[in-house]
């Protein structure tokens, strides 16, 4: 087939274009570089089935092609609160175009949604029926809001125009290629380490995330995408659930060194708890993780030693 990936060139774009030309489909990969990074795709730029192109999602787009995985979006906080109103149109002018476009040429699209719809959860694990505990006017508003106004655009555009779609929720997800300066706490903790610089963990360590390793997570969208049984929206995670404590003890004991863990103010909005309950993607794609945080950490790890 061939493919289209907004937001190619970064994190998790990178990573499925890796997997999409290897299951031997063309890829179009757009990205505006905003937190895509070209070191990410430089590997494919040779690849007679891979083409590149420097392009924002707020502005449309054309292209023939047989299916959409719109992945454009910054998506820590760090990025995300940089440029809130940019945050905001990319989600919603994102999905619109991303949409028009499957409209017009019968694809099928994807939507990366994220677990921040949840907001800061008061029911835990947080299944697909819940409708989440979200602060509207906060400052990740910018974020959970947009991609929330993007499921309503995809289910509104399947419900009235008959566009195929699929949603996926996704859960933390770390691994080789996260930016290092994103903000996220595995890539912090690591780059942390690697350094020699004090750990922060911002309020008291004891808050949760549930952590899946990036191969993983492509897995369950190439499943989700390929099956014709739901358009979702489904969680995509890791169901296990470690404190950021944890997080940080596991890491300093992988990369070694002196760094000592410190403490700081928790910021507003921090969700204290996030895990998915996978029980859909489970029984439907017969999918779950299958690499352990320590082995995941590993291979991180090892990847963020060539950056710094």
């Amino acid at each position: 087939m061939r493919i289209l990936v907004t937001g190619g060139a970064g994190f998790l774009g990178s990573n499925l274009c890796d997997r999409l030309l290897a299951d031997g489909h063309e890829v179009i990969c757009i990205d505006n570089f905003f937190t895509g990074r070209k070191s990410n795709i430089a590997h494919l730029l040779g690849n007679p089935h891979f083409e590149l192109v420097r392009h924002d999602v707020i502005d449309p787009f054309k292209f023939e092609v047989d299916q959409i995985y719109n992945l454009a979006c910054p998506a820590s906080p760090p990025h995300y609160q940089y440029n809130a109103i940019k945050t905001v149109k990319t989600s919603v002018m994102g999905a619109i175009n991303c949409l028009g476009l499957a409209k017009r040429v019968r694809a099928r699209v994807f939507q990366a949604s994220t677990s921040e719809v949840y907001g800061d959860p008061a029911v835990h694990p947080q299944p697909e029926s819940y409708w989440g505990n979200v602060n509207p006017i906060g400052i990740r508003s910018c974020y959970d809001e947009g991609k929330r106004v993007s499921e309503t655009l995809f289910m509104d555009y399947h419900r009235q125009n008959d566009v195929d779609i699929r949603i996926v929720r996704i859960f933390n997800t770390y691994g080789p290629r996260m930016h290092p300066d994103d903000g996220r706490v595995v890539s912090n903790f690591i780059v942390q380490a690697l350094k020699g610089q004090d750990i922060t963990i911002y309020g008291d360590g004891l808050q949760t995330r549930s952590f899946c390793y990036v191969d993983d997570l492509i897995e369950g969208f190439v499943r989700l995408m390929n099956q014709t049984e739901t358009i979702g929206p489904m969680n995509l995670g890791n169901p296990g659930e470690f404190t950021m404590l944890q997080l940080a003890e596991l890491t300093l004991k992988l990369v070694g060194g002196k760094s000592k863990i410190v403490f700081r103010p928790l910021p507003n909005d921090d969700p204290k708890q996030r895990r998915p309950d996978i029980t859909l993607a489970r029984k439907i794609l017969k999918w779950e993780p299958t690499v352990q945080l320590e082995e995941g950490l590993n291979r991180t790890i090892a990847y963020f030693k060539t950056q710094i």
